[in-house]
This record gives structure tokens, sequence and C-alpha cells, in this order.
């Protein structure tokens, strides 16, 4: 990935953190986006680039876009996400809900939509959603967290239906499980650490070719139904 430009979404903390991090090791140019870029100080620390994005927010992801202006991206990471309780149905909080799905489907949708002309000016044409077998209908066998894996389920099928449409035009879009890693997000219980998550997913990025369009991978390079 030396000499490409990457973007990262949610780049302040956890895996979005790793993913600078390690890009910049392997020479690539990155964007990193945070909500608060000016309280990501781990963020602050690397060489890297640094926009102000809340994926939720329709006027902050135009007013990237904007700031861009016709830089060319060659791979978009959409790691930007949360994640809720595990709460069943007898106490669902809605609200919560709600915000699970501006974030994480409607959040990756709002994003690609507004960066495919800098995509389309790059020589990369890749696009990687950061994804969860949570959203896995045919894995759930245990129930729960209602927000999180319904939200992860539609960024699947919005996935699939950016792929089919964007099929035949030099792009390459997958979806990905990073494992069960150890941020704040995945608890400390997690057993795979952030390093090893983004070593594996980076592994995966860089062998993608044009066949892996539209598929689902986890961080071993597993291709995932």
């Amino acid at each position: 990935m030396k000499d490409q430009t990457v973007l990262v979404t949610g780049a302040n903390r956890g895996l979005g953190l790793e993913f600078c991090k390690q890009l910049r090791g392997v020479g690539a140019e990155v964007i990193a986006t945070a909500r608060q870029p000016q309280s990501a100080i781990d963020l602050r620390a690397l060489e890297v680039r640094i926009e102000p994005l809340d994926v939720s927010d329709a006027d902050s992801v135009t007013a990237l876009a904007d700031a861009l202006a016709d830089i060319e991206i060659d791979l978009l990471i959409n790691n930007a996400g949360m994640g809720g309780s595990g709460n069943g149905i007898s106490s669902l909080d809605f609200a919560e809900l709600e915000r699970l799905f501006a974030v994480n489907s409607l959040g990756p949708l709002r994003v690609t939509k507004a960066l495919l002309p800098h995509l389309r000016r790059g020589q990369g044409r890749r696009i990687v959603h950061i994804t969860s077998k949570m959203g896995s209908l045919t894995d759930n066998i245990e129930g729960g967290y209602y927000g999180y894996r319904t939200s992860k389920a539609a960024l699947n099928m919005i996935h699939r239906c950016l792929a089919a449409e964007l099929a035949g035009q030099g792009f390459v879009s997958v979806v990905v499980h990073p494992g069960w890693v150890r941020t704040a997000m995945g608890g400390h219980h997690a057993p795979v650490s952030p390093q090893e998550s983004v070593r594996g997913l980076l592994r995966v990025i860089a062998r993608l070719r044009r066949r892996d369009h539209g598929k689902f991978f986890d961080y071993t390079g597993a291709e995932l139904a």
C-alpha cells in the first residue's frame, strides 16, 4: 500500500487508530477522521491528515468531501461504528437502536456516496466496510444485541447493493469481520489484539482482486457466507 492514499473513519482509537499506525508504517498517505480531532491525542501524534467527521451527520459528511476537494482516494476503510447493549426485547431502547443504525448502517453509506468521486479518481478503487459476524443471519443462535446485530446486518446488505451497482466500474468492495478484538467496544477479555486484527485485515486488503468484489472475509482471510 506504499504511496496509496487511504481514508480511515473512526480513527481516534481502537481499530481505526491501529489502521492508521500500520498504514503509515508501510508508507501509505493516511487521511484519518474523528468526531473530535482536538481530543484525539494518540491520533494527532501520528503523521496523518486529520479531518472532523460524524458519519451520522449529513452536513459533516458533505463538509469532509468538500474539504478533500479533488484529492484522489485509493482505499476507503469505513471503520467508524458503535456497539450496543445486549438487552432482550423486553428492555429494548429504541433510541439506542436508531443511533446504531445511523452510525453503523447509514454512516458507511453516506461516506461512500460522498467520496465516490474521490475514489473514482484514485487508482485503487477499494472500499472496505468493517462489519461483524454478529450481523450474520445464519450465525445468530444466541439472540440479544438487537441494535448491533441488525445494524451490521443492514450494513452487509448495503454493501451487497453497492457491490452490485459498482460492478464493472473497476471497484473492489468487501465487508470484513475483524474478530473479537480487545478494544473499548470489544472489552478486555476479547482474544484478538488490535495489532493482530489489523495486520490480518491489511493482508486481506492487499490481496483483493476483482473476483473478490462483493465478498465477506474475516481477518484471517477466510471467506464468510
